[in-house]
């Protein structure tokens, strides 16, 4: 059982990494919440008593407190990142303890273990504000998503961010490929297919090869054109822990591993040739995209037919507009096809993709 006393965020909201303080004289108690710590990845600080030790129930950023110390630390100073932790699920007042130390939580072992883990490893990783996590989708085949999609990672890369690129298409070709990286070391998506409950964040992304200042989760040319949802949900959930921004190339069906991430985009880009027939195309996948991600958002790709403009296109699909996304004249040489999209600094494209990535950026430190 777990339950929440304050809604304030845990101290590692705001990037604060270090060592959990465990507050107990309870050595049952204290052997399960080292037994956590070990599993979560991390090496808690000790103390039997209050106050324990100069500075560390201030500067740890988390704390949990035996319930058999509550008593003993009532007088400290109120914080967040307190949980208080006990075993007795029928004892009533160990809410009103949890209210006299000031935690933010209650929970209550064995129930509580697997969120406790996860809020260890939280702290472990020093988790910071999640990834702003962006998809690109095609209004129809062969609308440019997975263009746009790697030209977004590319310029967030070359801007400082920590960056990811998610390929969700299994029968795209990998983005490996298209990254100019099929060679690369690191692992793809086959290798994560048994992942269940939390990924380490650190690790995914030391696994994974780096294209361009960027991490690439690809897919290889093997037989697997699939892994499970609840393994989508541990990657993905591990690649946004990790801040910076996260671009996922969807491929255009919604099964239930595009459902797990669609689930944790920020926000989806549809990309819409400026046709008819694509517009047409593209109000059914922004409608099975709708059912999941409320923010979806038109990028329009021209040449335009007879009528037709970016405006026009977003108006027939009732989708706020993103812009036009422009040609990158450097790919569509003959000696382009190695060359990344969004590549080209001043390019046209990779403009585009600035612009849009401190738009949505200033959103999310706005909101």
């Amino acid at each position: 059982m777990t339950g929440a006393v304050t809604h304030d965020p845990p101290p590692a909201a705001s990037g604060r990494q270090g060592r959990p303080l465990i507050v107990t004289e309870d050595t049952q108690l204290l052997d399960d919440l080292l037994r956590l710590c070990a599993a979560a990845g991390a090496t808690p600080e000790v103390r039997h008593s209050f106050p324990p030790g100069r500075g560390s129930w201030e500067s740890a950023p988390l704390v949990l407190v035996g319930d058999d110390a509550a008593r003993r630390v009532r007088g400290a100073t109120r914080r967040r990142g307190v949980v208080l932790v006990g075993r007795d699920q029928d004892d009533s007042g160990v809410w009103r303890r949890a209210v006299e130390i000031g935690a933010d939580h209650v929970l209550v072992l064995p129930d509580g273990e697997q969120w406790l883990v996860d809020r260890i490893a939280d702290v472990a990783e020093g988790v910071g504000r999640p990834a702003l996590t962006v998809g690109v989708i095609g209004g129809r085949g062969g609308a440019g998503a997975s263009t746009l999609a790697c030209a977004l990672a590319v310029t967030s890369a070359r801007e400082g961010l920590r960056t990811l690129l998610v390929d969700a298409d299994p029968l795209g070709g990998g983005l490996d490929v298209l990254l100019g990286g099929e060679t690369a070391q690191g692992l793809r998506w086959p290798a994560f297919a048994a992942s269940r409950g939390r990924v380490g964040g650190g690790a995914l992304e030391e696994s994974l090869p780096e294209l361009h200042a960027l991490r690439v989760l690809s897919w290889d040319r093997g037989d697997r054109v699939a892994v499970p949802p609840q393994a989508v949900r541990a990657v993905l959930a591990a690649a946004r822990r990790r801040g910076g921004t996260v671009v996922v190339d969807l491929p255009r069906r919604v099964d239930d591993g595009v459902a797990e991430v669609l689930a944790q985009l920020d926000v989806g880009l549809l990309v819409v040739p400026a046709e008819l027939r694509a517009v047409a195309a593209a109000g059914r996948v922004a409608s099975a995209v709708g059912m999941v991600l409320k923010d979806v958002r038109v990028a329009v790709r021209g040449p335009y037919a007879p009528g037709l403009d970016d405006r026009e296109v977003a108006r027939l699909l009732g989708l706020p507009l993103v812009g036009e996304v422009p040609v990158e004249p450097v790919l569509l040489r003959p000696d382009g096809g190695r060359t990344p999209p969004g590549a080209a600094a001043r390019g046209p494209l990779a403009r585009f993709c600035k612009e849009f990535w401190e738009r949505a950026l200033t959103e999310v430190g706005s909101g």
